[in-house]
């Protein structure tokens, strides 16, 4: 640490720094051996027109055409925007058409989802080799409503096949925050690509058309669908400058495009329905591009955390990679935190998390590893939890005692531990499979085992 050590190396280049205003557009290369449509891995010099963003007449031919992640007069410090230049415009289409037996096309609003304040955990899914990335995305639950944008859904993915190199998919409902734990995925974007190991996070925005291949095999792990504006970096306050996710470390990919004329079908997920159109052309046909609406990654070992050096514990916002705002001032729809390697030296302090009730309901994994100090067995890798609004969690009774009466001394969480928890303002209710696969953590006559400890002086 710090930044994760890769067996696998990534082959795409990217630009850096989260916000800021990227443009490329650079000489063209070779072709890429492993697609087997015509494409560059770079565009072509004078795609990118200069000093205007819509000529009357481009040089090379090429349709602008611009994708809003905000209103055009949102404040400039938020604005996001960016043009495309491409072969044929998204236009270039037929009508809508609605998958009606679509996996993602049922359960997306909060009246069909069951909300129960239990605390479940889920296993680690098995994976589907015969599905792709987009068919292997089962809900898990959410809140709140992708019309009015307000609210989030949770998903699992499992798959072993790579979707189609004619076939693109987008959200208009959400940001897509992706978790890779096992396997990789090479997501190929209208602004280049971004390949996704275990251990880094890629955030689609929404209406952003991606298709994901699998370059090493199958591969699991989940998805955050943010409905409610868009992720961000969070505000430092007396942080300072420098802390948790930095902004040089989010890489965001450079511009390739796929030169065909060939039928693409584009499925969208639009007001929690899904539905396919086809378009001539690629999706994928962006020559080059300039903004600030653009896909990105991050690796999570870089991430830079901050804690209590003296006693007691901080709050787990000092974790927070991401958060996305919701329409109630001070409260995220979304605060993405990751739990990784660090120093725990506090004195005279209940080091492992507390009984607790929470406003936010809590959504957790493991992507490796375990939960801070808390090892979890190998085959477990990738289960998931959730900890409703206000419902009471904490350690378990053997946990518990252990943890009170254990020698304090400074332990180094190891560098294998890799962990993730989503906050959430709003309660999750959840689908109908996962409230029948779900285990329930509390149970029994027994009310957890907890022995009376209580000493009265009177």
């Amino acid at each position: 640490m710090p930044g994760s050590k890769y067996a696998i190396k990534d082959p795409f280049s990217y630009h850096t720094g989260l916000n800021s205003y990227h443009e490329y557009a650079p000489p063209a290369q070779q072709p890429m051996a492993f697609l087997t449509w015509a494409t560059r891995s770079t565009a072509i010099e004078d795609a990118l027109p200069r000093p205007q963003s819509l000529p009357q007449r481009h040089g090379l031919g090429l349709y602008p055409e611009r994708i809003s992640g905000t209103s055009f007069t949102a404040k400039r410090a938020v604005n996001k925007q960016t043009f495309l230049y491409r072969i044929l415009p998204s236009t270039a289409q037929s009508s809508w058409n609605r998958l009606s037996d679509h996996p993602l096309n049922h359960r997306s609003h909060s009246a069909e989802l069951n909300f129960v304040p239990d605390q479940l955990i889920w296993p680690p899914a098995q994976v589907q080799e015969d599905k792709t990335f987009l068919d292997g995305l089962q809900m898990i639950g959410g809140a709140g409503d992708p019309t009015v944008k307000n609210g989030v859904a949770y998903y699992v993915y499992t798959c072993g096949l790579s979707m189609d190199e004619k076939q693109a998919f987008y959200s208009a409902d959400g940001d897509m925050l992706i978790v890779a734990q096992t396997g990789i995925l090479d997501i190929q974007t209208e602004m280049g690509d971004i390949r996704v190991r275990p251990r880094e996070i890629c955030v689609v925005p929404r209406g952003i058309r991606f298709r994901v291949s699998l370059p090493k095999g199958p591969s699991r792990g989940h998805v955050i669908e943010a409905y409610s504006g868009h992720f961000d970096l969070p505000e430092l306050g007396p942080i300072g400058s420098l802390g948790l996710a930095n902004v040089r470390d989010f890489e965001i990919p450079r511009a390739r495009y796929v030169d065909t004329e060939e039928i693409t079908e584009v499925i969208a997920k639009f007001g929690g329905g899904v539905y396919s159109a086809e378009m001539k052309g690629s999706a994928f046909n962006a020559v080059a591009w300039h903004g600030t609406y653009y896909p990105f990654k991050y690796d999570l070992g870089k991430f830079m955390p901050m804690g209590s050096t003296l006693y007691d514990h901080q709050d787990p916002s000092i974790y927070v990679v991401l958060t996305c705002p919701s329409d109630k001032p001070d409260h995220a729809a979304v605060d993405f935190l990751v739990l990784g390697p660090r120093w725990m030296v506090m004195e005279d302090t209940f080091q492992i998390p507390y009984f607790h009730r929470n406003t936010m309901s809590e959504f957790s994994s493991v992507i490796s590893g375990g939960f801070d100090l808390s090892r979890v067995p190998t085959p477990m890798y990738g289960m998931s939890g959730l900890h409703n609004v206000l419902s009471p969690h904490g350690l378990s009774a053997p946990e518990t005692e252990n943890a009170i009466k254990k020698v304090l001394r400074p332990e180094r969480v190891p560098d294998d531990t890799m962990a993730f928890l989503v906050e959430s303002c709003y309660p999750i209710g959840l689908t109908e499979w996962a409230y029948e696969n779900g285990i329930r953590v509390n149970g029994g006559d027994d009310f957890g085992g907890f022995k009376r400890r209580f000493k009265s002086k009177i």
